[in-house]
């Protein structure tokens, strides 16, 4: 499968000055985890251009809340319109089969018994700090949850979420083998056709 999981951490975030939308914000790294490959990968912002290929020869990219946030952030820094890219958004499917959203780190402990390091607002923080190290491993760590609770979806066709009102772990359905959205251009060669012409 030639799919990519990704991640990204921000050097801002809404509450800020001067934030307005998406577009005011940018990127501190970018990690994905390339299933043609089996690599865990890091690009800083000053590397944006090295990940494109990954997302362009991708038949599918998987995110956590990454149609809405993670992908608007990145086409601050794209020619092509990112959209075009074959996408499954694991919390969109979460929304569509609960009627209702929930975070990574919950599903992932209710699911597969772990939690993510830290959280986005820490990730800013070692930002504004120069602490690379810490927050490539913490995306990098929040990229290899997002794929083990796809996989685990993928594989068992159900997620699990903590009910507080009942007090108990209950399972919910997935199907993250749906088809890919329509009106998405395939290349002969491989990669994704992003820009329009």
């Amino acid at each position: 499968m030639g799919e990519v999981v990704f991640d990204i951490e921000t050097q801002n975030i809404f509450k800020d000055p001067g934030v307005r939308d998406h577009r005011d914000l940018k990127v501190s790294v970018v990690c994905l985890y390339d299933y043609a490959t089996d690599q865990f990968l890091s690009f800083k912002e000053d590397e944006i251009t090295k990940m494109w290929p990954y997302f362009e020869k991708a038949d599918r990219l998987i995110g956590y809340n990454s149609k809405f946030f993670d992908v608007p952030v990145l086409q601050n820094y794209y020619g092509g319109d990112l959209s075009k890219i074959p996408h499954l958004d694991i919390l969109e499917h979460i929304k569509n089969a609960l009627g209702f959203r929930l975070k990574l780190n919950d599903v992932a402990n209710a699911t597969l018994g772990v939690e993510k390091s830290a959280d986005g607002l820490q990730a800013v923080e070692w930002f504004k700090q120069g602490d690379w190290e810490n927050i490539i491993k913490y995306c990098t760590d929040d990229v290899r949850i997002t794929r083990d609770v796809y996989e685990f979806g993928k594989k068992n066709k159900q997620l699990f979420f903590k009910d507080l009102l009942k007090n108990t772990t209950r399972p919910f359905p997935i199907n993250f083998l749906a088809p890919l959205a329509s009106g998405t251009v395939a290349s002969p060669v491989g990669i994704n056709l992003t820009l329009p012409f």
